[in-house]
């Protein structure tokens, strides 16, 4: 993904509360395009390869999530979570981590992944076709930072987190404010 291009434009298939439905679970599908998510916002993309897989349980999503108010003081509108995972995987994930700041995306497909160029085999893990680990800055709907772990191939033999973490995009995000202030 290169700075300055749009991100792909595809229709998630995402779950909305709507208390008319009543019961146990009262939600419905929505469908919500690319365009309503980034358009008008500065947002904020992880993009993650497994729900409960343990770096993104055990460390880059709560990160993010208890980190959410610096961000927005960075100018971060909305912090996002991809994964190629099903709207109902990626509500019990986020509920089970209490995640309170993030909003959760489900590619189930990988469609939106595999437009972006980082949907990669995972099959030496039994995962099938995952994410690669990446941080984006999106604005209005347009990459304006990126952030990818090295080393993208498919069954790779490691999983680096260190490019994409909260405190690297922190850090791109204070060095920006402070070239625009000189």
């Amino acid at each position: 993904m290169k700075i300055g291009t749009p991100v792909p434009n595809v229709t998630f298939k995402t779950r909305v509360r709507d208390e008319t439905i009543g019961g146990e679970n009262p939600y419905r599908w929505s469908d919500q395009t690319s365009r309503d998510l980034f358009s008008g916002e500065r947002v904020l993309l992880i993009g993650l390869p497994g729900a409960f897989t343990p770096t993104c349980s055990n460390r880059q999503l709560p990160s993010f999530d208890e980190m959410a108010d610096t961000f927005k003081e960075q100018g971060i509108d909305a912090i996002y979570c991809v994964s190629v995972n099903d709207a109902f995987v990626m509500k019990q994930w986020a509920d089970h981590l209490k995640l309170k700041n993030i909003k959760m995306i489900p590619d189930g497909s990988g469609d939106f992944t595999r437009r972006l160029g980082m949907l990669v085999r995972k099959d030496n893990l039994g995962f099938g076709l995952r994410s690669w680990r990446y941080a984006a800055v999106v604005q209005d709907g347009v990459v304006e930072g990126w952030f990818e772990e090295p080393g993208i191939c498919d069954n790779a033999p490691d999983d680096p987190y260190g490019a994409s973490t909260p405190e690297a995009v922190l850090q791109w995000l204070h060095e920006g404010r402070k070239e625009k202030a000189a």
